[in-house]
């Protein structure tokens, strides 16, 4: 069997593309570049090795004269700058249209249709807002309405958050499904982000491993298609299965943090994870021919991204490069592994919103001749290296 690893690391960008400023962002963001610059360093030999200090300067980590892999950055070809567009561009689907951003809040005849369908009576916020800090400022008021906390971003994400011992989780997902429902057609939104919090020595705490996105079905096939079309399995770890809606995902688990998605991305390399438990598709895969590993890892994005904490970024990218040995170990003669990002979110510059830059790509085989791939255009240079790999037919 061939396979393929490849491991999304959420938001990791690597300098802002030109036209950056469209987006409102600055021309300074560099969420790797700046996140070590901020921690004067990163202790990451792994990455090193395989190539990252060659794609940029990243402050305390130098080049290596002969990378174990190839390397290079690659710049979006979609008008967007969100998980859903960057990673189903990695997929090899391209968006012609982007999706709509709602920066005064949803419309009052959305939120009113929401209001009456799932009867919760009202919602909070309605704005766009830190989720951390939204929800800080307003669970009183939530835990007494039991309205839900409705808020967005400069992306395109309509988010729910409750307190679970106030609305059950089912009961927010079930809510989530119904703004999915209406978000279609005129509305264009990517993703309906449920946000389910408790409470931990009096204050709201976001519960990581419960958090569901609800994403518009991707419009046309991508390489996962192609793949569990033609004898092959593809496994999903992280929110892999619900960015692509479940579309051509064979298997899938979600995870609550970085170190669970690496544990079980290095179970699936080693043939110890159990994947009867985690079927999507009812077909038998004992005999496949080859196999996608995809892993998104959102720590990164989630925890420390989007709430300016640039200590913490810096130490999940080395959480992730201190598992590259265990990963790389692992390997096979018929292994290919894949690093790369979806967008930035350079925790250094003001807001708390995704940026518009290069990722990062680190592409690694047991065979492969090192070398410089330069500045790429498009992030379905992913997927075409996949379709190479498993030599899959048109």
């Amino acid at each position: 069997m061939k396979r393929a690893v490849v491991i999304v690391i959420d938001s990791m960008g690597c300098g802002a593309m030109p036209d950056c400023v469209e987006f409102g962002d600055v021309k300074e963001c560099n969420t790797l570049g700046n996140v070590a610059r901020v921690n004067k360093g990163l202790n990451i030999p792994n990455l090193r090795k395989l190539g990252l200090a060659n794609i940029i300067p990243i402050y305390g980590v130098e080049p290596i004269e002969s990378p174990l892999g190839q390397y290079g950055k690659m710049a979006e070809i979609s008008r967007g700058k969100d998980t859903t567009t960057g990673h189903w561009e990695i997929a090899g689907l391209v968006l012609e249209k982007p999706f709509r951003t709602y920066p005064k809040g949803f419309p009052k005849e959305l939120i009113d249709k929401f209001v009456e369908r799932v009867g919760c009576g009202g919602v909070l916020a309605n704005c766009p807002a830190s989720g951390t800090a939204i929800i800080e400022q307003l669970y009183k008021e939530h835990q007494r309405t039991k309205y839900p906390i409705v808020y967005t971003s400069a992306d395109s994400v309509f988010q729910i958050a409750v307190d679970i011992d106030v609305i059950p989780l089912e009961t927010l997902y079930e809510w989530c499904k119904v703004a999915r429902e209406l978000l279609n057609g005129d509305y264009n939104t990517s993703r309906v982000i449920a946000r389910p919090f408790w409470m931990v020595s009096g204050k709201p705490v976001r519960i990581s491993k419960d958090r569901r996105d609800f994403s518009v079905p991707p419009p046309k096939k991508t390489v996962l298609n192609e793949i569990s079309e033609q004898n092959g399995m593809v496994l999903g770890i992280g929110k892999i299965e619900d960015i692509f809606v479940k579309s051509g995902i064979t298997h899938a688990v979600h995870t609550g943090s970085n170190k669970e998605g690496l544990g079980l991305t290095i179970k699936a390399i080693n043939n110890l994870f159990n994947l009867a438990d985690f079927k999507i598709l009812d077909s038998n895969f004992e005999n496949a021919a080859n196999a996608l590993i995809f892993t998104n890892l959102v720590d990164t994005d989630m925890l420390f991204g989007h709430r300016n904490d640039a200590i913490g970024y810096a130490k999940a990218i080395e959480e992730i490069d201190f598992y590259l040995p265990e990963i790389l170990a692992g390997m096979t003669e018929d292994d290919l592994l894949i690093i790369t990002a979806d967008h930035g979110c350079d925790p250094t510059v003001a807001g708390t919103d995704h940026t518009r830059e290069y990722v990062p790509l680190l592409i690694y085989h047991k065979n492969i001749n090192s070398c410089d791939l330069g500045v790429i255009n498009g992030f379905d240079y992913v997927s075409r290296i996949l379709r190479d790999w498993f030599k899959l037919k048109n």
